[in-house]
């Protein structure tokens, strides 16, 4: 599975989508990616993961945006040289499509971060990534 990755101020953000067959249901147009993110503190601060926004984007080109407090029902903590990792989901109705976004951080000495999360691609294996 490939991985994707971007750095903000030295918090990197890698994500490694992964296709579910078993959760997907082609004839009802589900087709469901989890997506497995870690996230390293390379900064020399103490950063605290505030809130995400994400941008979801489906093969015929329709947008939904997600925002939300935390990660999977986290607000994590990081000292400098630590990461935080979790799984989450996304279904899609078609069978390819991207998601891209970022992470609101804030600093221990109360400076706010906006954090990119790489663009990535979901695509059911033998699919073109197709996003008109």
């Amino acid at each position: 599975m490939d991985s994707y990755s971007a750095t903000t101020a030295g918090i990197t953000v890698r994500v490694r989508p992964q296709y579910l067959p078993d959760q997907s249901d082609p004839e009802a147009r589900r087709f469901v990616w989890a997506y497995h993110v870690t996230v390293e503190n390379h900064s020399p601060d103490v950063v605290q993961l505030i809130s995400r926004h994400w941008i979801i984007t489906d093969a015929l080109g329709r947008h939904e945006e997600v925002r939300g407090p935390g990660v999977v029902g986290e607000t994590p903590v990081l000292k400098p040289g630590e990461g935080f990792r979790y799984t989450s989901s996304c279904p899609l109705p078609t069978p390819s499509g991207v998601m891209a976004g970022s992470y609101q951080m804030v600093s221990d000495k109360g400076q706010g971060l906006t954090v990119v999360i790489p663009t990535f691609p979901l695509v059911r294996p033998g699919e073109a990534v197709s996003v008109n």
